[in-house]
């Protein structure tokens, strides 16, 4: 089933989700030939295990909190805060309590449009 990504010109709410965080999940947001964006849902306790990305990201917590582990160094990212990640950065990230993330992926230049960004 293909995901529904945003169209252009097509406002996207990224407010909180509030008492509807326990019930969301994970979930693209839109996808052009060089940005991806999706809201990452992580329950407390919930990991993305170390995986890299062939683009620069960021990672905006929205709400909540969450450990950002970047090639080793760890920062505990809250609400409001965002954090640049490198292209190829080994990178996990791990929900300190109920956690959603605006995740911003640049595509290299080199493999636009690519079915995946991770490597």
């Amino acid at each position: 089933m293909a995901l529904d990504h945003a169209q252009p010109g097509q406002p996207i709410d990224i407010a909180p989700l509030g008492a509807a965080l326990r019930e969301s999940a994970t979930h693209a947001i839109l996808k052009t030939r060089s940005l991806e964006l999706m809201r990452v849902v992580l329950r407390a306790g919930e990991v993305l295990p170390p995986h890299n990305v062939r683009g620069e990201l960021t990672l905006l917590c929205i709400e909540g909190a969450a450990e950002v582990t970047i090639d080793g160094t760890a920062c505990q990212l809250r609400a409001s805060q965002l954090v640049l990640l490198p292209a190829q950065a080994q990178h996990a990230v791990r929900a300190l309590e109920d956690t959603s993330l605006l995740l911003t992926i640049q595509l290299p230049a080199c493999a636009p449009g690519s079915a995946s960004s991770t490597t």
